[in-house]
């Protein structure tokens, strides 16, 4: 051994130090995830209105916070093998594997940052593993996944564009070594920063030194957000994705001291009259695929000065005979939000209920009321049997049937995507329906106006585009509604029947600016119609899915208690109330008024019916009203989580 060879750091240098080349590899994964953020901002900028510098600029400070987060959690493994103190990290072929593991795990990292920034606009959150999960059951997965590839080509070239961008780079990086000769300083100082880096890494992936007693969680994003929405452009999808992986999206809430004391406030049991007599008519519940209110004529009368006609001229015409709300607002913002609104009057709070933890308990439904007051009932979904979770959550609310794709068993008329064409599984619809025994109650789901909004061939020359890709399927769907209810009326069943007609939810294509917005987001149809009834009102008060199950168990005289989060629209005499959740921000609509609230405290009041895009906060104008309704909203939340998480969710009480 030389005399330089005696030295304890003879070798060390910063070219090609291992060390260098980790922290510039992940430097690297920063900016990228930072450019993904740009993106995602230009792509979705309509709904990120009135945007300036200093918003701009914090929610890229914050943003830093949960890329780094999320950059180290994917890494963590290529992170502990490039730091283990061990010569065998310095042979071609590991150097090889840890450059396929590094490329490989940070390409899956940026692709979903990528399809959520075009996937953005259908729910208006960040995609969680929650959301990820309701494709689980989807059998045409492989023509989902080529669809979108198709429609959103762009996004995958970009991509494409990226994952070159970072192996070009990342393959410039040469680690050489070991550079340290001396072996006791070789091991010595490689575990002293092995544990400096693993420390470092914890407090990275946790948010930071401060954060001692949890990390940092998708709420926490609220803290460099002047807007609710804002949240989304803070966070990033691989966080969103590996935060909710394990935890509970749904926890006990303690607004009041007790849930007796939440309860006097508000409570979801119902006591209808016991001595009415039943109205045993048939109950049919459409649901229909992204149908905003946007789309109708009749709820935009003064829209363009009072020259828009909409899309839907037969569901305009039927509204005319029935029982319709100028205010009328979908729960949730996706398909399987829908399903436990309408059917059993339970709302999405932060998480679906079909793909919550608790999606097991036990649910009060119209089916299975309907059923011990001797209903038959059935749920049609064109869909390939099991999609979206459809037919589990039919077969949990105890309809004794359900019909699908496979029901059908005509292939010619599949769309190749989602299910049967509309026109001709309404008119299957109907036939089904005229051999049912009487009562029954039945649920119909649309599917032909959902992306990539394609028309059977012989109506392509007939339904136009326009301005916007789904007006054709709206139109579409419409006319094949019309068919349902010319052929529908023939039969026996047809006017001893109560039909109330509804959306899943709003659309992600929206044109007219005042359903852009918290308010319009969430804007669908709600309405009622009674063969031979004299309906015909627009009533200007608040509707939402929840109040579908006691209004139509009350206009049946259902004379027994029930669990429903809604109320009967028709004869309760409680003050109007609507709920969804929005950008991490719960929402309350009350009289004339919206509340948000964070979780912890009331952020904005506006007067929606006049301020439809919430120009103007009133919250410090209106102190009492403010409180008023965090106090009856707070009780709703308490009333649904600690039932929720209690399996209270019938009038039996807590499953034993």
């Amino acid at each position: 051994m030389d005399k330089g060879d005696k030295g304890w750091f003879r070798g060390l240098r910063v070219r090609g130090n291992i060390y260098i080349n980790l922290a510039a590899a992940l430097a690297l994964m920063m900016l990228l995830f930072t450019i993904c953020r740009l993106v995602f901002y230009f792509y979705n900028r309509e709904f990120f209105p009135d945007m300036t510098l200093e918003r701009f600029l914090l929610i890229q400070l914050g943003g830093l916070r949960f890329d780094l987060s999320a950059v180290l959690y994917l890494n963590s493994l290529f992170i502990l093998l490039m730091i283990i103190p061990f010569n065998f990290r310095f042979l071609a072929g590991y150097k090889r594997f840890l450059s396929y593991l590094f490329l490989t795990i940070n390409a899956i990292g940026l692709a979903l940052n990528i399809a959520d920034t075009v996937y953005y606009p259908y729910t208006l959150r960040r995609t969680t593993l929650v959301v990820l999960r309701q494709f689980e059951n989807e059998h045409n997965g492989f023509s989902l996944f080529f669809r979108f590839l198709i429609d959103y080509w762009y996004a995958l070239v970009f991509w494409v564009a990226l994952v070159g961008f970072m192996a070009w780079v990342f393959r410039r990086f040469k680690v050489e070594g070991p550079q340290l000769k001396h072996k006791a300083t070789y091991y010595v100082s490689g575990v002293a920063a092995m544990l400096v880096i693993v420390g470092l890494v914890v407090a990275g992936m946790r948010g930071g030194f401060g954060e001692s007693t949890r990390p940092i969680t998708l709420s926490n994003a609220a803290q460099y957000a002047t807007a609710p929405k804002d949240i989304n452009l803070v966070l990033n999808t691989p966080f969103a994705v590996m935060r909710t992986a394990r935890t509970p999206a749904i926890n006990k809430v303690s607004y009041f001291e007790s849930d007796a004391d939440a309860e006097a406030i508000f409570s979801p049991i119902h006591h209808p009259d016991s001595s009415q007599v039943p109205n045993r008519l048939n109950v049919v519940v459409i649901i229909l695929e992204s149908f905003s209110k946007e789309f109708f004529g009749i709820y935009n009368q003064d829209q363009e000065q009072g020259t828009y006609k909409g899309f839907t001229p037969f569901l305009d015409s039927l509204i005319g005979h029935s029982r319709a709300y100028q205010y009328s607002f979908a729960n949730g913002r996706k398909s399987i939000d829908a399903m436990p609104s309408v059917i059993a009057s339970i709302p999405s709070i932060e998480v679906p209920y079909v793909l919550s933890h608790y999606s097991g308990n036990q649910v009060t439904s119209l089916s299975s009321l309907l059923k011990k007051e001797g209903y038959y009932s059935a749920f049609f979904h064109g869909a390939p049997n099991g999609s979206m979770g459809f037919q589990a959550f039919a077969n949990t609310c105890g309809f004794d049937r359900y019909f699908g794709k496979d029901e059908y068993n005509h292939n010619e008329d599949y769309d190749g995507i989602w299910g049967i064409w509309d026109h001709k599984f309404l008119q299957y619809y109907a036939e089904q329906m005229n051999t049912f025994k009487q009562p029954f109650y039945t649920n119909f789901f649309s599917v032909s106006s959902h992306h990539p909004y394609t028309l059977p061939a012989e109506f392509q020359s007939r339904f136009k585009e326009g301005e916007m890709t789904i007006y054709k399927c709206i139109e579409y769907t419409d006319y094949a509604l019309r068919e349902f209810f010319h052929t529908a009326s023939s039969m026996p069943w047809f006017k001893n029947t109560l039909f109330v007609i509804t959306a899943d939810h709003a659309s992600a294509q929206t044109r007219l600016a005042d359903y852009q917005s918290p308010v319009g987001y969430f804007e669908i149809p709600i309405f009622f119609y009674k063969p031979g009834a004299d309906w015909h009102e627009m009533n200007p008060t608040i509707i939402q899915q929840i109040d579908i199950m006691p209004t139509i168990l009350g206009e049946l005289n259902y004379n027994k208690p029930f669990l429903a989060y809604g109320r009967d629209i028709f004869r309760d005499r409680t003050r109007p109330f609507a709920f969804n959740y929005l950008d991490n921000t719960y929402q309350a609509f009350r009289g004339n008024y919206l509340l948000q609230f964070d979780g912890n405290r009331s952020t904005g009041l506006f007067d929606f019916t006049t301020d439809r895009r919430l120009n103007v906060n009133l919250i410090s104008q209106l102190p009492d009203t403010a409180a008023a309704m965090e106090s009856y909203l707070k009780a709703f939340i308490q009333q649904y989580n600690n039932r929720m998480v209690d399996d209270n969710l019938t009038v039996r009480g807590p499953k034993k």
